[in-house]
């Protein structure tokens, strides 16, 4: 009897303007995406409204039911509508992508394990059924 396969991560190394992902296997269903915020920035993010954001390096963690690979395509993308509370920062000229990691770890999961402390309650976390308080989090 074979026992549960523990979880996977794949790391896709993002440099300078990278926009090309290619197929990605099925099991990964979770994402981070590793960013810079060059400077302090006041950025509005929805309907959350308007936060102060330090410069510094950032955390965010994702999920994509079915096609894993086309939403973190369209999170590399700086032209897109602003749907996701992330894509309001993603956006900003001074925010740049460093990498990105997918996980067979549950969205929860990956979050919690990962360091850092939570900059925006809410963030990403609207739909959370773990009751995370954010989805992002400033290293």
């Amino acid at each position: 009897m074979r026992g549960k396969e523990p979880a996977r991560r794949l790391e896709i190394r993002i440099a300078n303007e990278f926009t090309s992902i290619g197929n990605v296997d099925s099991r990964f269903r979770t994402y981070q995406i590793y960013f810079h915020l060059r400077y302090s920035s006041l950025i509005t993010v929805g309907r959350l409204g308007a936060f102060e954001f330090e410069g510094g390096d950032y955390v965010y963690t994702g999920s994509a039911v079915r096609n894993i690979a086309a939403r973190v395509r369209r999170h590399l993308r700086k032209e897109k509508k602003l749907k996701w509370h992330i894509d309001y920062l993603l956006t900003n000229s001074d925010a740049r992508i460093k990498k990105v990691l997918l996980s067979t770890l549950s969205e929860c999961q990956l979050n919690k394990n990962t360091a850092g402390h939570i900059v925006i309650p809410g963030f990403g976390a609207s739909d959370c059924k773990s009751h995370c308080v954010s989805h992002l989090k400033k290293l």
